[in-house]
This record gives C-alpha cells, sequence and structure tokens, in this order.
C-alpha cells in the first residue's frame, strides 16, 4: 500500500483518519548511518535513501556512529580539527545535532531555559506555545497563577554575561499572558497561586 503521509489529504480527511493511529501517518526521518570517509559527501545507498524520503515526504539526516563515538572523546577544537579533517565545515549539519534537530522541527519543538542560581534548565515545548501553557510545562500552579513572564533572548545574555547586566542593558523584558515564546528565551515566571 501507499503510506498516509505520501497522500495529500485535506483537514476534514485528515481528521477522519487521525483516530486510526496509522503509522503510516507519522512523520519520518531517515538517519543514513555511513563510514566516517562518507560523512562529508555522502555516497550512492544516501542518495537512493534521499530519493526514497523525497517520495515520503520525509528528511534525511547523514550520521557516523563511528565519528560520534569518537567526537565524545574530543575537547571542543580538537572536534573542530577532527570534522575539517573529514570534510566537514558545520557540525550541526551533520550527526546527533542534525538528528536532534531535525526531530525538533518534525515535531513542531523548540527550547526555552530557566535558570536560577544553582540550576539552568532547558524545557522542551511546542512552537507556537504562549508563556502561560509554557510555564504549566514546569509545574500546573506556574500556568493557573501566571502574572508574567521576565524575559531575554540566550544569546543577549551570553553576550551580557549575566542577568544583571542584561536588566542593565534594558535588554529583560516583561512579558504577558498573550506572548509567543520564542526559541532561546531565558524565563523567569511571576505568578501567583
Amino acid at each position: 500500500g501507499i503510506p498516509v503521509r505520501r497522500l495529500e489529504l485535506d483537514q476534514e480527511q485528515i481528521v477522519s483518519v487521525k483516530h486510526l493511529g496509522l503509522l503510516s501517518m507519522k512523520p519520518m526521518i531517515y538517519a543514513a548511518n555511513v563510514a566516517d570517509c562518507d560523512l562529508a559527501t555522502g555516497n550512492e545507498m544516501v542518495e537512493k535513501v534521499k530519493e526514497y524520503a523525497q517520495k515520503e515526504n520525509a528528511k534525511v539526516v547523514v550520521v557516523s556512529a563511528q565519528v560520534e563515538c569518537e567526537l565524545i572523546e574530543l575537547e571542543p577544537e580538537e572536534r573542530e580539527e577532527f570534522l575539517k579533517d573529514l570534510g566537514v565545515s558545520d557540525e550541526s549539519k551533520i550527526g546527533l545535532k542534525a538528528l536532534i534537530q531535525a526531530a525538533y522541527e518534525l515535531l513542531e519543538l523548540q527550547t526555552y531555559f530557566t535558570s536560577g542560581p544553582t540550576e539552568t534548565r532547558a524545557w522542551t515545548i511546542k512552537r507556537g506555545m504562549k508563556a502561560p501553557q509554557a510555564a504549566g510545562v514546569i509545574h500546573s500552579d506556574f500556568e493557573r497563577g501566571f502574572i508574567r513572564a521576565e524575559t531575554i533572548g540566550c544569546e543577549d545574555l551570553i553576550r551580557m554575561g549575566s542577568e544583571k547586566a542584561a536588566k542593565e542593558a534594558g535588554l529583560m523584558r516583561s512579558e504577558g499572558k498573550d506572548y509567543v515564546v520564542k526559541e532561546g528565551d531565558v524565563m523567569l515566571f511571576r505568578f501567583n497561586v
């Protein structure tokens, strides 16, 4: 048969078959595990997987399990040199990083952060989620009693070096209930229950 994901269904048709829980309706990512010498350029089999995936409306990520194992043991500078020797100029385009990124895109997920004196933590949410719902991922009381979210982009926070410096530079924003959380936001939720 033909996988349901290959069919061009309208919204009504999707709703009518969704309850069936068909595996062939689920979005797909194909991970092509290759030798280290094929990581940068691929090979004939990777091209065949890409052709098949295109028919399935799926994405292909090239991975080398061997290289991933070796990368774990290396310091950041050594990693860069090692990948350069393999012909890889951008680590985010191959391997586990690319696979994770592809999965996030496929599932429409994003990450925001919370940070306190003892811990910084990443939280995964659906793209387009508003601040109260994002707070609810941490605890339902945060969503129920949401007042506002003090927010700064992670790049701004890193550039400024501290939350205090970011506040002094006017980069900290107070966001309300209608704020749509952005990828990489660092948030402190104010709530009252």
